[in-house]
């Protein structure tokens, strides 16, 4: 399982990583948007959906993605005028994506609410997808390897909670969600991102890197936000009785199971970039 587990990232790290720094931006976005639509695929699983259904469920997000491509293509990266266009696209697709992720979800995890709801289910998978889309087209226009320093801010996360909750983890976070998730952990994967985003303080914009008590705060904010991302797709998989979102990923799951804290965190960093630039 080991084995499989580490091939299977060496080969996601080498694709990622040849198409953040190699493909043209029209190929960024062709490849995104096949990501995108293979968790819209695997969202339609959550959905108790099977076969065709869920094969158009992915094709419809596709198909959504490219449509905001062709509306608004210098929002994306293929047109002149990007800074206008990709904050009011932007307001479009972040401003909805923070309401959910500061305000509605912390409630739904509370409240444990299934996705009974056909209707309800779609326009769920549509705001944690379609966000996390733009995010990944636009924030690349920053560069790439901006886009996976800002990345780094989830894996590190990750890390920290991963190895602080092994070590000192007493207290459980979420027992009915996440079993394995503790308090402690959580507390040091927000110390390993508050020390990584001082260390790269330099770098980022003088509204961030002059104040360090925002930074601070943005910091912590992001970390809690990629927990509840986490969180709420366990929650989801939970209610489906699913252990993964899917197993096109040896060893690894599904793209949801690896992209659940970005869809929470990126749509926010994006939308905070955005406002920078303004």
């Amino acid at each position: 399982m080991l084995r499989t587990r580490v091939i299977t990232a060496v080969f996601l790290f080498a694709a990622f990583f040849l198409a953040l720094f190699y493909l043209s931006p029209l190929g960024w976005l062709l490849f995104v948007t096949a990501v995108a639509a293979v968790a819209a695929w695997e969202w339609g699983g959550l959905m108790h959906l099977s076969g065709g259904p869920r094969i158009a469920l992915g094709a419809l997000l596709g198909t959504a993605c490219a449509a905001v491509a062709v509306a608004e293509p210098a929002a994306v990266g293929l047109g002149t005028g990007f800074s206008e266009a990709a904050w009011r696209l932007g307001a479009y697709f972040y401003l909805p994506a923070a309401t959910f992720w500061l305000l509605l979800v912390p409630i739904w995890l509370r409240r444990r609410w299934p996705l009974a709801n056909p209707v309800l289910a779609l326009a769920t998978g549509a705001m944690l997808l379609l966000p996390v889309w733009l995010a990944l087209v636009q924030l690349r226009q920053a560069g790439p390897l901006v886009l996976l320093a800002i990345m780094g801010v989830v894996w590190l996360a990750d890390i920290g909670a991963y190895f602080a909750g092994r070590r000192f983890g007493k207290h459980k976070l979420a027992p009915g969600i996440s079993p394995g998730k503790t308090w402690e952990g959580a507390i040091g994967g927000t110390v390993a991102v508050v020390a990584y985003g001082f260390l790269l303080s330099s770098k980022l914009p003088p509204t961030l890197a002059g104040n360090r008590l925002l930074l601070l705060m943005v910091l912590v904010l992001l970390t809690v936000i990629s927990i509840l991302g986490d969180l709420f797709e366990s929650l989801l998989k939970r209610q489906a009785g699913l252990k993964d979102s899917s197993t096109v990923l040896p060893g690894h799951g599904g793209v949801l199971d690896r992209i659940d804290s970005l869809t929470s965190t990126l749509p926010l960093v994006a939308l905070v970039w955005l406002v920078t630039r303004s």
